[in-house]
């Protein structure tokens, strides 16, 4: 009998439901509150938001990086649990907090201290610097919180511990919400705060989310965080997850440079471009919420089944999985073409940045398809059973080496139109396609990562 005919369906499709349904719901809530941001200050107008909008790239390549930590860490974690070592889990979480709290120190002294510097980075305009620079310094503090929050609720996510993600997510999306619409336009007589109050607010959600995880982690009967664990080095596993995070890592830290690239250029062509461009970003997120969803959940599956020794069936999983992102994907890029014109039509932006965003929402529409396929790909299938090189070394061809090279040139040497330069800045999925395909089709990532159970140190 065929492993095919031994795979309940719709036992299956259930497992997979039960994570991306929640895993998708945090997604959405995530690009949520990127999405108010962006209305509110958008309403507001074009220098706060583009203030705010590349002020956020900072934020945006620290949560590259622990997702990128996380990610790394879930290889091990997933499989693991499918071994059901819950002891070696705990061990990498520690792991993998230790160092994502060292980053987060290191981006909250760089944009409390110098956020003019950072700013000078992104954009020459001294209106949109001088807003960044406000944003940077109140929100900084909000990176030490979610340097715990982050990486904790990502590596419960590994163990199928979905749900108080979601309900974390939830409560902080409201309170972000409710605090922003009073702070920044002075609401039941608070101050109006503009830009200052979408950080502060921002900052007060974070800091809640933080209180939330903490009581949920000291009451975790199944992972439990015990000091000797963050005093202590574990060396074997620590090879074992720098082998694995340090790909995914530096992964999407080039992969957010790049986005940070993208925004640089960007920024030298206007606050019109900067502007439909905040626009266009938040809009793809909202269309691919349930496709990283889908990546997620690859990744929790077909790690916990190559853990526990099922390799064959992983590769059917994979399959169907990839079926499943790829509908998905093209649902996405429907709903993109149905909400364009609400999109249009709330944004209170310039006429140029109006055409601008008209035109990327088209793209979009074509876009999303490819970057499911890639996603699912890179994110879910490889890095299930540990293949976490391959992700970085095409990003580094396809995106420094293909759109940021392309479009630095067509922007600062051949002068391309606006429209041109943010095609080829989108180009990189496109490029991803044909490697992405073959290697999910050679079957290098059907491997088991995990160590015979270790002794208590």
């Amino acid at each position: 009998m065929g492993i095919r005919t031994e795979i309940n369906k719709k036992q299956f499709y259930r497992q997979v439901a039960a994570l991306v349904v929640p895993i998708a719901l945090q997604n959405l809530i995530n690009v949520g509150v990127q999405s108010a941001d962006v209305i509110m200050l958008g309403r507001v107008g074009e220098i706060v938001l583009s203030g705010a909008s590349l002020a956020g790239q900072v934020q945006f390549v620290l949560m590259l990086l622990f997702f990128g930590l996380a990610s790394g860490g879930s290889v091990l974690t997933a499989q693991y649990w499918g071994k059901g070592d819950r002891r070696t889990i705990e061990k990498v979480l520690a792991i993998t907090l230790k160092i994502s709290m060292a980053a987060s120190f290191v981006f909250f002294f760089a944009a409390f201290f110098f956020p003019e510097v950072l700013m000078r980075i992104f954009t020459p305009e001294a209106e949109v610097i001088a807003a960044g620079v406000v944003y940077l310094r109140i929100i900084a503090p909000s990176y030490l919180f979610m340097g715990f929050t982050n990486i904790y609720l990502n590596i419960m996510r590994s163990v199928e511990r979905v749900v108080v993600a979601t309900a974390v997510y939830f409560i902080s999306f409201v309170t972000n919400v409710v605090l922003n619409a009073l702070l920044i336009f002075g609401l039941l007589g608070f101050p109006a705060m503009g830009i200052a109050g979408a950080a502060l607010g921002s900052t007060l959600a974070r800091a809640l989310e933080l209180v939330i995880v903490i009581v949920y982690a000291a009451r975790n009967p199944d992972i439990r965080l015990r000091p000797k664990d963050y005093t202590r080095r574990h060396r074997a596993l620590f090879k074992d997850f720098f082998k694995y995070s340090m790909p995914t890592t530096v992964n999407e830290l080039l992969w957010g440079m790049a986005m940070s690239a993208n925004a640089v250029i960007i920024g030298h062509m206007g606050a019109a471009a900067v502007a439909a461009n905040s626009v266009t970003n938040v809009t793809r997120q909202l269309a691919t919420v349930v496709c990283f969803g889908l990546a997620s959940a690859t990744a929790i599956l077909l790690g916990k089944t190559i853990g526990a020794g099922e390799t064959a069936k992983a590769d059917v999983f994979a399959k169907l999985l990839v079926r499943i992102t790829m509908i998905a994907g093209v649902a996405g890029g429907g709903l993109i073409l149905v909400i364009r014109p609400l999109v249009l039509h709330i944004m209170n932006l310039s006429a140029a940045a109006q055409d601008y965003l008209s035109f990327m929402l088209y793209f979009l529409c074509i876009y999303v398809v490819a970057s499911a396929f890639n996603t699912v790909i890179i994110v879910g299938v490889l890095r299930a059973g540990g293949d976490t090189r391959f992700g970085l070394y095409v990003d580094m061809t396809t995106m420094w080496g293909g759109s940021i090279l392309l479009g630095a040139l067509a922007a600062f040497v051949f002068g391309f139109p606006v429209k041109a330069v943010l095609l080829i800045l989108y180009c990189d999925e496109f490029l991803k396609l044909i490697p992405c395909f073959l290697r999910y089709r050679g079957k290098k990532w059907l491997r088991n990562v995990t160590r015979p159970q270790m002794e208590e140190p």
